[in-house]
């Protein structure tokens, strides 16, 4: 499976969803690890792997094993770290959020790729996942380690259209599964 036969399963009514797919991916101000990496690491963290197979093995012909390996890590950590994080906030109450998290998370200290690439992808996640307190703080990771506003702009755009496909492609596949089974 490839980009190509992802872009050709999208049904008519995700028109949208193909267009701007065909857009983030065709043409990015993120270079080729930003732009891929940050593919996985939302297609890993949303769970929709399988629907989006095709992009996750066009990404690994793209990347490195080390920067495959790290973007993975991202989606990975962040899957925990944002549910965590997000319940900590939502909660509001300031005896949980003095309370330390002790999870481990030493990949966000050592991803094992530029500094800059990784927090963008756990950007990516971030957006995906809703966390106010991870978006933030990794938003200013990734400034800080050298990513412009137009990078990090371009990271949500990956995320927002990368999530949208998954989502529809899933719907598919269900709809499929169900239908074969009446």
């Amino acid at each position: 499976m490839t980009l190509r036969s992802v872009l050709a399963a999208m049904p008519d009514y995700a028109e949208d969803i193909r267009a701007s797919l065909e857009s983030v991916l065709g043409e990015s101000v993120l270079n080729t690890q930003r732009l891929w990496g940050a593919v996985v690491a939302v297609a890993l963290t949303d769970g929709r792997t399988g629907a989006l197979a095709g992009l996750v093995e066009e990404a690994k012909g793209r990347l490195s094993a080390q920067a495959w390996d790290a973007a993975r890590a991202a989606g990975a950590v962040l899957a925990m770290n944002n549910v965590y994080y997000r319940a900590k906030h939502l909660l509001g109450e300031q005896e949980y959020l003095k309370m330390p998290a002790r999870l481990r998370m030493r990949v966000v200290a050592r991803p094992g790729v530029d500094k800059g690439d990784f927090e963008l992808w756990c950007v990516a996640v971030s957006a995906v996942n809703g966390c106010e307190v991870c978006l933030e703080l990794h938003e200013r990771k990734a400034r800080a380690a050298g990513a412009s506003a137009d990078e990090v702009h371009e990271v949500l755009r990956v995320a927002a259209v990368v999530h949208a496909a998954g989502v529809v492609l899933a719907a598919e596949e269900a709809h499929r599964t169900s239908c074969s089974h009446h």
